[in-house]
């Protein structure tokens, strides 16, 4: 069983929260002694509707800027671009807290003496139990996604009575609190175009009778006490009080049988991949903030890892579902009206690292909202292509919100004017494929990544033989030109050479199976494809991040970007690019002795470029300092300040040191630690769609193959190696080795 414990309350400390969720409904459970406070999160709850935020002077500059850089005169074009090209307003929507739910308690004895709450990942259910001297209260917490129900439940040993009080406050930031004699709503307007929320909640007593006003819902002398809440906008729902009226009306299904549904429905996919760890007596009679505070990398706690992986994949089961939006900088859980970075989606990692997990960890199904804000961005590029370039396709720069926002976000130059944003989130078009071979989706986003495509047909221009992207960045980093002089904006920064690579060479895939695609498109791809310039190798026998071999202003930045190609890409591969795997590896080096790795999300990246490169050791030593140093004791990631995508970047290196593949072979634990001597992994999931259960102990491995959808034909290797799999759609074999 996989469980979050502790025995001190959270308080009002974020950091020590519990989080449950559903895509759509996020809360965090705080409290103490006498009261529980549910931090409420609604995922469409975002200020204002969409707007146009084009700089219409950006299309009349592109040339000069163009030569401004070839020039060498990086702070003139800079300065142009600060002018011409930033988005007019300079920020997209920015995401809020839809309030705080309070539970206070009453007729208790004394002092709290005993309290212990959890958060129980394998059924998604979050629980506390108070002590006092006159009564045991045990409160019951889950997100049902099937009804979009925050669902809570307290309850008293003995058939002992208490009094409870439930009370939804948003501050001043709602118009209006009322009640119609059964349920309390709060709704309220997000700034222009009508954009507006409404919350609701409603509540039954056991032996007493509700006492409901505009703001809150009492029992006196209760026995057991359940509320049901949810919540809607108008970005899904034309009158979203109505809604909340039609799903409050759950209220008169029995508490077990909503949490039997909500189990059933979590457990499908959560099941799917079960890690499994040796764990230690001496570490499993600790509650999880002890165990992270006591983690050593010599005797590493395996159990800790363990749940640490199941707490990521419970976070994306949990921040992104059918029919939500994906899960921004912050999952779905945000205290702030006004968060860090707006908890937007930044597409230039964060965003991406949310996603690199959900296919092979068997939670494909998490990925649709991603794929589905992808089309909203497509449609709103396509402008910002025309407005800003002078260019067919569509382009997206470093952020965008709910609405699919594509234009240069803030007035800063290591980041804003980037336009890899759509380009990036178009490869995971082909990765996701991969692993389900899902034409019909294949198919359905072909269209987004052939206008990607267009765009670079027209935008890229050509210098001394190569195709050039210009303006680009290396986000988000800062170079030296010879005579001192600092700049960021360049043209074929690395990282965008590999994208578009990346890019090109899918689509063309893309389009041998689909079959439609006219014969001048696909040329112009190929040329486009032959003049991108090479990954080179500079000085210090690094991956060169820019055109020129440029010293960097800040050698361990937490940004990688050059490194791309060694992951999420495969265009870095030890045994194929045995002298670029060396170079990547002098680069990782170099960074991580200059104070690299200092975010969470960072040094998950690391892990995963660490399991590319074969090193165990080193994963596991950076899985350590993740743990020791960015990780909350509730046991999310630590930016700082919270932000989710270093979680879903470590599970998804944990699944990278176990298995690798790709359309010719898998890689059986090619970066196993020699101290994770023993366990197994199960259904983690390989191109072409087939499941693995791979178990191993003291150097042996065994493991079955199940074919996914297709016929499935790879070698294997273990450790030098080779064994060749055969099977039938859907036919499974067990090996040895």
């Amino acid at each position: 069983m996989s469980l979050l414990t502790y025995d001190i309350w959270a308080g009002r400390d974020w950091n020590r929260g519990l989080p449950i969720g559903n895509g759509k409904l996020g809360a965090m459970i705080l409290g103490d002694g006498t009261s529980t406070r549910l931090m409420l999160n609604e995922d469409s709850l975002w200020y204002g509707g969409p707007i146009d935020r084009i700089n219409q002077d950006a299309k009349e500059h592109l040339d000069e800027v163009r030569q401004l850089l070839f020039d060498g005169k990086i702070p003139q074009a800079e300065e142009m671009l600060l002018k011409t090209f930033s988005g007019v307003p300079t920020s997209c929507r920015t995401y809020s807290v839809l309030g705080n739910l309070s539970i206070y308690y009453g007729a208790l004895s004394g002092e709290c003496i005993k309290y212990r709450r959890s958060l129980d990942l394998d059924n998604a259910v979050a629980s506390c139990m108070r002590e006092f001297e006159n009564i045991t209260i045990t409160e019951t917490l889950f997100c049902d996604e099937r009804n979009n129900l925050l669902v809570f439940e307290v309850k008293s040993e003995n058939d002992i009575p208490f009094d409870v009080s439930a009370e939804f406050d948003r501050m001043n930031w709602y118009d209006a609190g009322f009640h119609d004699g059964r349920n309390v709503y709060a709704t309220g307007n997000m700034v222009g175009d009508g954009y507006s929320f409404c919350a609701g909640m409603t509540g039954f007593a056991e032996g007493a009778d509700i006492d409901i006003s505009a703001r809150r819902i009492c029992a006196k002398g209760t026995t057991r006490f359940c509320l049901l809440f949810t919540a809607a906008t108008t970005y899904r729902e034309s009158d979203p009080l109505s809604y909340v009226r039609s799903s409050l009306g759950f209220a008169n299904s029995p508490f077990d049988k909503l949490l039997a549904i909500h189990k059933e429905d979590y457990r499908e996919r959560f099941d799917r991949v079960k890690l499994t760890l040796p764990e230690e007596a001496m570490y499993s009679r600790l509650t999880t903030d002890e165990r992270l505070k006591a983690f050593d990398e010599k005797e590493p706690d395996l159990g800790l890892i363990k749940t640490y992986f199941d707490f990521g994949r419970y976070l994306l089961l949990s921040s992104s579902a059918p029919g939500s939006l994906p899960a921004n900088l912050q999952g779905v859980w945000n205290p702030h009206m006004d968060p860090p970075w707006g908890s937007k989606y930044t597409i230039n990692i964060n965003l991406q690292m949310n996603y690199w997990p959900v296919d092979t960890l068997g939670m494909s199904e998490c990925a649709e909202p991603l794929f589905t804000l992808m089309k909203r961005i497509c449609e709103r590029g396509q402008k910002t292509a025309r407005d800003m370039y002078g260019c067919r396709g569509s382009v997206a720069h470093h952020n965008t919100d709910l609405w699919g926002d594509t234009a240069p976000q803030d007035e800063w130059i290591p980041g804003t004017y980037w336009v890899m944003g759509l380009a990036w989130l178009c490869t995971h078009v082909w990765k996701h494929y991969c692993y389900t071979q899902d034409i019909a989706f294949l198919a359905d986003m072909y269209p987004v990544v052939r206008e990607s495509v267009q765009f670079f047909h027209d935008f890229c221009i050509e210098k001394d033989g190569y195709a050039v992207i210009s303006p680009s960045v290396s986000p988000e980093n800062t170079y030296i030109l010879p005579d001192g002089t600092r700049g960021c904006v360049c043209y074929n920064s690395t990282m965008d050479v590999e994208i578009l690579r990346d890019l090109l060479t899918q689509f063309l895939a893309m389009a041998q199976i689909i079959g439609h695609e006219d014969e001048d498109f696909l040329k112009t791809t190929e040329e486009l494809l032959a003049k991108l310039p090479p990954i080179r190798i500079g000085k210090h026998g690094q991956i060169m991040e820019w055109t020129e071999d440029y010293d960097e202003a800040e050698p361990g930045h937490r940004h990688i970007s050059h490194l791309y190609a060694l992951y999420p890409s495969d265009q870095i591969m030890t045994d194929e690019t045995p002298e670029l795997a060396e170079a990547a590896r002098v680069t990782l080096t170099r960074r991580l002795a200059n104070g690299g790795g200092h975010t969470g999300w960072s040094r998950a990246w690391i892990i995963n470029m660490y399991a590319r490169l074969g090193d165990g050791e080193q994963c596991a030593h950076h899985l350590g300092q993740l743990l020791q140093k960015s990780t909350l004791p509730n046991l999310l990631d630590n930016h700082p300040p919270f932000q989710i995508d270093g979680n879903f970047g470590a599970i998804a290196a944990i699944g990278e040191m176990l298995l690798q593949s790709n359309e010719n072979r898998a890689l059986l634990l090619p970066a196993l630690p020699a101290n994770w001597s023993e366990g197994s992994i199960e259904g983690i999931v390989a191109y072409g769609g087939a499941h693995y259960d791979i178990r191993w102990k003291d150097g042996a491995v065994e493991f079955t193959v199940t074919a996914g959808p297709i016929n499935y034909d790879t070698n294997v290797s273990f450790r030098g190696t080779v064994t060749k799999v055969s099977l039938a759609a859907g036919e499974s074999a067990t090996f040895r080795i």
